[in-house]
């Protein structure tokens, strides 16, 4: 290889015009970089929102001062415009026995849609509801934590559970 001089005479570049492009690949590098971080993060969000992520805590993680802001912030739970959840539900079991749901004989109509169905647990499932009540912007939000048992309602696919619909005490 022949020492940057030697290559700038033969070719009639100088070492003033090389340095000067010195600026334009650091850019192009930095560039490259944030495409390469962007892609990632839009990949580990569309990773990241299973039901089981989204939804099941188990065993219940131990968190013995405030479970919900804990929880909300570790798993990233917020509406598609960075508000703050209203209510987030989190189950606290196994998640085979959420998977199981799908061959449930309970098949009812979904509350929220008529035409879609939901399996919903032959037995009542331990949850934590997570209320709202104060902030509007994630991650700035504070929640009440209340803890149930009821039975849920998953839709599901060929799969398994795709999403939680709600539940009943």
């Amino acid at each position: 290889m022949l020492p940057v001089r030697a290559t700038a005479k033969r070719t009639g570049v100088t070492a003033k015009d090389v340095k000067a492009l010195l600026p334009l690949m650091i850019l192009m590098v930095i560039i490259f970089l944030l495409l390469l971080f962007w892609e990632n993060e839009s990949n580990e969000e569309v990773m990241l929102s299973t039901l089981e992520h989204l939804h099941v805590d188990y065993p219940q993680t131990d968190v013995p001062v405030r479970y919900c802001n804990y929880m909300i912030l570790q798993r990233v739970i917020k509406e598609p415009d960075n508000t703050c959840k209203k209510e987030h539900v989190f189950i606290h079991e196994r998640p085979r026995n959420i998977n199981r749901l799908c061959t449930s004989l309970k098949k009812v109509t979904c509350q929220n849609r008529s035409t879609i169905f939901c399996f919903q647990s032959e037995t009542k499932f331990k949850m934590t509801i997570c209320q709202l009540i104060e902030g509007t912007r994630y991650p700035a939000c504070s929640y009440h934590i209340s803890s149930t048992e009821g039975f849920i309602f998953v839709t599901c696919d060929d799969m398994g559970p795709v999403n939680f619909q709600g539940f009943i005490e």
